[in-house]
């Protein structure tokens, strides 16, 4: 018999949105070796995560929501050291993932910003040993705190695009990578326009209650209970 080859659904309309922070603090988690991995093999990765989201449906654009990484230079609070944060690792790899992502077909780049609040936060395991006296301020080290950044106009971008997306007719299904629930206002307005609202939390864990505001639940990323057995079980999918 002569098998046809699968032909794309072009009347489902899919945009595919995906929350660049959680991304790669959940990748590292889900994919095997995630932390040695290349910007290039991230960004190759997270493409293979769309696909098979979208399969044979017509793929309107991928959207990545980021901030600029930080490129001032602190002073530490504990040794006085300089910290030169646009010489670190972490700020090299964002901007490389920046620039494979650019390189993509149907991938738009969503930049917020970064905002200082000129505190430093001390590690949460350290804060209980603080509080019983098990520890001192004097027995803190330099990787038991950090400067604290938080990210600005992420979330409002992400709430403004699935608004536009959704009133304006451009897409009928949207697929959201995040673990957040701040999406929830916008999710719940883009279901009453008839949207197909899709939430993708890598085997992340979300809460009972929003299963309510969205239309299904898929990671389509390695499972990383799976991934501890792979060696000793290979069998297991």
């Amino acid at each position: 018999m002569l098998k046809m080859k699968p032909t794309p659904n072009t009347s489902i309309v899919t945009a595919v949105l995906i929350d660049g922070s959680f991304f790669i603090q959940r990748y590292r988690r889900v994919f095997i070796n995630g932390n040695d991995h290349s910007p290039k093999t991230i960004v190759d990765n997270m493409c293979n995560m769309v696909f098979r989201h979208v399969r044979n449906e017509y793929l309107y654009r991928i959207l990545f929501y980021d901030c600029q990484p930080f490129d001032k230079k602190i002073h530490h609070i504990l040794s006085g050291k300089v910290i030169d944060f646009s010489k670190t690792k972490q700020y090299d790899e964002r901007m490389e993932i920046f620039k494979c992502l650019k390189q993509k077909r149907k991938v738009a780049l969503r930049l917020g910003h970064l905002k200082e609040s000129g505190n430093w936060i001390i590690h949460a395991n350290q804060i209980k040993g603080l509080l019983t006296k098990e520890i001192t301020v004097d027995d803190l080290k330099e990787r038991n705190v950090r400067y604290d950044l938080r990210q600005k106009g992420v979330d409002i971008k992400i709430g403004v695009d699935i608004t536009s997306l959704s009133i304006k007719r451009m897409v009928n299904k949207i697929i959201l990578i995040s673990g957040d629930s701040d999406f929830v206002p916008a999710a719940k307005m883009a279901r009453r326009e008839g949207i197909d609202f899709i939430l993708d939390p890598m085997w992340n864990q979300i809460a009972p209650s929003l299963f309510e505001h969205i239309d299904g639940l898929k990671s389509t990323c390695p499972h990383p209970i799976k991934n501890l057995f792979k060696d000793k079980y290979p069998y297991i999918k």
